[in-house]
């Protein structure tokens, strides 16, 4: 899959504008719903790098292509950067094209999803079952047997491999 300047472009600004504006900057929105693992604000930016922070707690786009797990490809499990929930099996990573690790299944109860609106149109956000860290969101454009895209913030994952 080839993306068009034009479409890139977009993208990135789309993606710019919602770092920009914080999508909504929730607080500690993961802390009031509940997740098993909830730290003060103050112990997750001890705890992340600065990128991490902004995608798991702040509800942050990495920029496109600039993740180093795009190109992992070594038989392995994807973990939440945040809390080491095992969130995707490599098995199930593909090249979506889009610029970030694609997955078309999350592990069993790996993974929770919610209704975004934050850059004017609906998308279903996908964070950490355990920490309710934000990962990224997931579309209905992927491979079988799913159908499904789960778009990742590579930064909010690490990969162990097998």
């Amino acid at each position: 899959m080839q993306i068009s300047r034009r479409h890139f472009l977009g993208g990135s600004l789309l993606v710019g504008a919602a770092v920009y504006f914080g999508a909504g900057w929730p607080g500690d929105a993961a802390e009031a719903a509940g997740f098993p693992v909830t730290l003060p604000d103050a112990e997750w930016r001890k705890k992340l790098t600065s990128g991490q922070y902004t995608v798991l707690r702040r509800q942050g786009t990495e920029a496109p292509f600039s993740s180093p797990l795009n190109k992992e490809h070594r038989a392995g499990v994807f973990a939440c950067a945040g809390c080491e929930q095992k969130l995707f099996s490599s098995k199930t990573k593909f090249d979506s094209g889009t610029g970030w690790p694609s997955f078309w299944q999350p592990l069993p109860r790996a993974v929770g999803t919610s209704t975004d609106n934050d850059i004017g149109y609906e998308r279903t956000e996908v964070h950490c079952a355990r920490c309710g860290g934000h990962l990224g969101h997931v579309f209905d454009d992927g491979p079988r047997p799913t159908g499904k895209r789960y778009c990742m913030n590579g930064v909010a994952l690490r990969f162990t491999a097998a």
